[in-house]
């Protein structure tokens, strides 16, 4: 049997973390069992849908390499790929159901269904949600309503008696009572629209899909799935549902906790190779030990075994950790392309760099390499080369525990130092030692020495190492700045 698996996103929304690292699982269990990986466009949500989630899907699907066999765009066998595009196939299917005998015709209105959820819940009734009012109509009832102008929809005639359960590779076999199933749930609308549960089993089969990996917020809905295959008399697939994603507060990733939205973390500098390793793991382990692995290698040995049962924990810093070590796999000039962007849209360059931006671009980049957590973070930490830095706050310059006169006579003598043996020179580990010795003898923390050097050159407490800044800054502009912010601490002395 050939492995077949789907991805089937609602083109509603964004493509977040959860519904990509579901994406992630069908595609590596496709790629490790030479089987074949389907996108689905689920797109009956017409009043939700947009143009723009739908190119976002494509986006984020290309962006992190992940082919489609079958599907929108590619074509296929089993197409067309896009629900709405299938309308006429689901009408055929509900219809013979209602010739069958397993499902019905109902006509009540938006109004009585609103009435009766209105006396369930006042009356606290065991049974909510519909009451079969049409499920035993005879056709002269039908033919009455239907000359009344009134349309009906199709629903499902759900057992009243037994169980249904539905076999999960992970959880097991879980079962249900039918009385606790959505009591015959809408299978087509009145205006021809399948709902979400009619649609996607009618797919599922005739797209031949051996196997659904989905969220375990699908569940509750696999008992009625399964009442469907049984209706239509179809095998239904292996199901596999997958763990959630979590927060670290163990509540569910959500906007609260962070970006969630693919093009989010994409715009922010994470590569596509950083972030498809690392969701990979968020509740899926190869031997509880070993973390990094390229996209080949996840197609050879991801399998559905290894997957946890508990939920995954989304954690940021592990990911900024991951996208940092991506980071300093590239070359430097392949760094520099994927910097150049984030360097531009800041005002820095513009393309094509004239050759003193190009040296400047040069120069920094093994520099900054080291540095950064996502590419975005290249715009702060460079800003000092492109902007003269403000000096709004002369607070900055001070250490604590360090008297502003004291921070003053630091900043002297650090320029004192600084123009005796910088030269065209870059700076020397004999200038840090004479850096080190003026700390001795203010009686002050080196950091005390540091701290208005950084603040002088950079406007900022936080950048690159003080001696590379001031090798990217050149002696003129060095001593420039330094001169600028020892005028500020003057007069506030």
């Amino acid at each position: 049997m050939e492995v077949r698996v789907r991805y089937a996103p609602s083109p509603t929304g964004l493509q977040h973390i959860g519904g990509v690292r579901t994406a992630l699982f069908n595609y590596f269990f496709a790629r490790a069992n030479g089987g074949k990986f389907i996108l689905r466009v689920e797109d009956t949500d017409q009043e939700r849908y947009s143009d723009e989630s739908l190119e976002d899907l494509y986006n984020t699907l290309n962006w992190l390499g992940l082919k489609w066999d079958e599907g929108p765009l590619v074509g296929g066998p089993y197409g067309p790929y896009v629900q709405s595009e299938r309308f006429d196939l689901y009408k055929k299917y509900a219809e013979q159901l209602v010739v069958d005998g397993k499902a019905y015709r109902c006509y009540c209105t938006s109004e009585r269904l609103a009435a009766l959820r209105s006396e369930q819940q006042a009356a606290k009734s065991e049974l909510q949600g519909y009451d079969r009012h049409c499920a035993d109509l005879t056709d002269e009832q039908r033919s009455e309503l239907e000359s009344q102008g009134l349309k009906s929809v199709i629903r499902l005639k759900v057992p009243t008696q037994g169980k249904t359960t539905i076999h999960d590779v992970l959880m097991g076999d879980i079962t249900r009572r039918n009385r606790d199933v959505s009591p015959d749930p809408v299978l087509l609308k009145s205006d021809g629209f399948p709902t979400y549960h009619l649609a996607n089993v009618i797919d599922d089969h005739m797209m031949h899909i051996t196997h659904i990996m989905r969220a375990q917020e699908w569940i509750p809905s696999g008992p009625l799935h399964i009442l469907l295959y049984e209706a239509f008399g179809w095998e239904p697939p292996l199901y596999c549902h997958l763990p959630m994603v979590m927060g670290k507060d163990g509540q569910k990733l959500s906007k609260r906790h962070g970006s969630t939205s693919v093009k989010d973390f994409r715009e922010k500098g994470y590569l596509p190779e950083a972030l498809m390793n690392y969701v990979s793991l968020v509740g899926w382990s190869y031997d509880g030990q070993r973390e990094f692995f390229t996209k080949e290698e996840l197609e050879e040995v991801f399998s559905l075994e290894k997957i946890n049962k508990a939920p995954g924990v989304f954690d940021y810093k592990k990911l900024d950790w991951f996208n940092g070590q991506y980071i300093r796999q590239k070359s430097d000039g392949e760094l520099a392309q994927m910097l150049l962007p984030y360097m531009v849209g800041a005002g820095f360059a513009k393309e094509p760099l004239t050759s003193e931006v190009q040296a400047k671009f040069d120069a920094l980049v093994p520099v900054v390499k080291d540095r950064l957590k996502v590419l975005s973070d290249v715009v702060p930490l460079s800003r000092f080369l492109f902007e003269e830095p403000e000096y709004s706050d002369p607070s900055l310059f001070i250490a604590k525990n360090v008297e502003p006169s004291v921070a003053l006579a630091a900043l002297e003598g650090v320029y004192a130092i600084l123009k005796k043996g910088l030269a065209d020179k870059v700076p020397t580990e004999e200038m840090e030692k004479e850096m080190v010795e003026l700390a001795t003898q203010l009686d002050i923390k080196i950091n005390g020495v540091f701290m208005p050097l950084r603040v002088a050159l950079t406007g900022s407490l936080v950048s690159l190492p003080l001696f590379d800044s001031i090798f990217l800054l050149g002696q003129e502009k060095t001593f420039a700045r330094i001169e600028t912010a020892l005028s500020v601490l003057r007069s506030e002395g």
